[in-house]
């Protein structure tokens, strides 16, 4: 019996003395080191993250013992635990001696309502074996959120594909090629090569010239064949274009161009000694052997004059299949005649697809590169939706995906029910196009049709995809612009200041980037990058609103004052925004400043 009372005694004895023992933790707790940082707490990409540094002093830590610091956000009459950071006695053998340090990062979604709010920490001395605890009261270490990072703004570009046609002057080529007897620069009209008589050729070069296209230049290209009759006279070449020329002449005279003759350029070319024609023609002919071409080209491309050279070729078996078959298609006046490509005046078109939307004129009164092309003669965003749902009867990807870059343009214009019925009926074009051609225009139209939804994750896919399909320059700045932003709501500063690197520019873009630069740090960039909208009448009162911003985390007082006062002059509502915020805590004086 009195063995039994002894171990009563001696477990209260061990109860009395672990109780004081985590007394005396907690009464040392108030010696603790705690730091939140950032401190006031920052929002990012839709939570709150920071680190919790804890610092406790020598003696905190028994053996045996654990001491938790456990973190509550409490925010009106309602609180989260956000983490803890845990100290065990056997993980700091030295507590008794030494300060214990240890640092946790942490994080809680952020939710509407939670700022204002409060962060607290709560100690709580552990003896686990008895299993005995102590806590100690709350202790605030942060108040408040700043949720500068709120002022992202979604980025959306609309990306048309060609419509295929120019308003430029076009040249028109038109190539015909008379070929002459051995030696001679007079044209034979029989003589035929590749089943085609010069006769025909300048019959139909004659009707060609009777139609009056407006030409620009008339470049004739006289060559030679390498043997001797054909090479030793110099002046065959250029005689031979000089012929055409002569009858291209006549026929203008013929066919009365008057003035127009003089604004017609003739080039002539004679090439003379040059085995470039040959060349070309042994690519395509059969006649001979590919060894038999080898020899050609080894001779050709070996030392030696020309006629030294062409002495060698006669030495071949097939010189004289080389005489028959390819020698007289080298004889030529080759003539390139460049027209301009008819077209009727931008004014015309206008007119014309206007009357095709209201169905006074059938569809095919213009091609359809033509309507297209009409789209962007109007600034009317309404008359670019109507031409291009008429031109969306074609079918074409193209005509569809326009239709629906239009649609995401007059979605930019709109608001509530408007904007949303603008948003849906693009997207049911951009699929149409999508099924018909995956590309990365349409790529880019669909990220920006499901980031004005507030779909981001779909919109990075789409951005992902347009990405993926070789955009080219245009498509793929805009595709960077619209990321950058996602990842500055995101909070993923470093990316987005990469993507905005090569990003389409606008205002907004502009805006996103120094919010970006500001939110990681670099005040300086920010300051430079959101001076240049600082006047914008878009976007200029939140740009000052943000310099405000970046002058109070440099403990720039002066500049608060300025800053703000530019900015609640052009958007009245800052004042309070400014007087209320956490950024300024610190600079009521410079505020009440700058709302007088």
């Amino acid at each position: 019996m009195r063995k039994f009372n002894l171990a009563i005694a001696f477990l209260a004895g061990a109860i009395i003395f672990s109780g004081c023992t985590l007394t005396k933790m907690i009464k040392l707790a108030s010696d603790q080191e705690l730091k939140v940082d950032p401190n006031p707490l920052e929002l990012h990409g839709g939570a709150v993250p920071f680190e919790m540094s804890a610092i406790l002093p020598p003696k905190m830590l028994p053996t045996g013992k654990v001491y938790t610091i456990n973190t509550i956000y409490e925010y009106g009459d309602q609180e989260i635990a956000v983490g803890s950071i845990e100290f065990k006695s056997e993980d700091f053998p030295n507590s008794s001696s030494a300060a214990s340090r240890q640092s946790v990062n942490m994080s809680f979604d952020y939710a509407d309502g939670m700022n204002p709010g409060k962060l607290y920490v709560e100690g709580v001395a552990l003896d686990p074996r008895s299993g005995k605890s102590r806590a100690s009261a709350r202790m605030q270490v942060a108040t408040g959120i700043s949720t500068t990072s709120t002022f992202a703004k979604p980025v959306t570009f609309a990306s048309y594909a060609d419509h295929g046609y120019t308003d430029k002057e076009e040249l028109i080529p038109t190539k015909v090629s008379f070929y002459f007897e051995q030696g001679i620069s007079r044209l034979n009209p029989s003589l035929s090569f590749e089943g085609n008589t010069n006769d025909s050729k300048t019959t139909d070069l004659s009707a060609f010239i009777a139609e009056k296209n407006v030409t620009r230049t008339v470049t004739i290209t006289g060559t030679h064949s390498p043997e001797g009759p054909e090479r030793i006279n110099s002046n065959l070449s250029e005689d031979r274009a000089k012929a055409i020329e002569a009858f291209y002449r006549k026929q203008m005279r013929k066919y009365d161009y008057k003035g127009l003759a003089d604004s017609i350029k003739f080039i002539l070319k004679p090439v003379i000694e040059d085995w470039g024609g040959l060349k070309a023609a042994m690519v395509n002919y059969d006649g001979i052997s590919s060894s038999d071409k080898a020899q050609i080209t080894k001779v050709i491309n070996g030392n030696g004059s020309f006629e030294e050279k062409e002495k060698e070729l006669r030495k071949f078996a097939f010189y004289d299949k080389l005489m028959e078959d390819v020698y007289p298609g080298l004889r030529t006046a080759k003539t390139e005649i460049l027209t301009v490509r008819p077209k009727i005046s931008n004014a015309e078109i206008a007119v014309l697809s206007k009357q095709i939307v209201n169905g006074e004129a059938p569809v095919d009164t213009l091609k359809l590169d033509e309507l297209m092309f009409s789209a962007t003669l109007t600034p009317s965003i309404a008359e670019k939706v109507a031409i291009y749902k008429v031109a969306a009867k074609s079918g074409t990807w193209e005509a569809h995906n326009n239709l629906g870059a239009a649609l995401l343009a007059q979605a930019a214009m709109s608001e509530g029910s408007m904007q949303k019925k603008s948003v849906e009926e693009a997207l049911t074009q951009l699929e149409i196009a999508n099924n018909k051609n995956s590309n990365a225009t349409v790529s880019a139209n669909m990220a920006a049709a499901y980031i004005m939804q507030g779909e981001y994750s779909k919109a990075l896919s789409a951005i992902t995809d347009g990405e993926g399909a070789n955009p080219d320059n245009d498509t793929a700045s805009k595709l960077k612009g619209m990321k950058g932003a996602i990842q500055v709501m995101n909070g993923n500063y470093d990316e987005a200041s990469a993507s905005f690197a090569s990003s389409a520019s606008s205002e907004t873009v502009t805006f996103d980037k120094g919010l970006g630069e500001l939110l990681s740090g670099d005040y300086d960039a920010a300051t430079s990058t959101l001076n240049s909208i600082k006047d914008s009448e878009k976007l200029g009162a939140e740009a000052n609103y943000l310099l405000a911003v970046v002058a109070a985390r440099q403990n720039k007082v002066g500049n608060i004052t300025s800053r703000l006062k530019d900015a609640i002059a052009k958007d009245p509502a800052m004042k309070e925004k400014a007087m209320n915020d956490i950024e300024f805590v610190k600079f009521a004086d410079a505020v009440a400043k700058a709302a007088r």
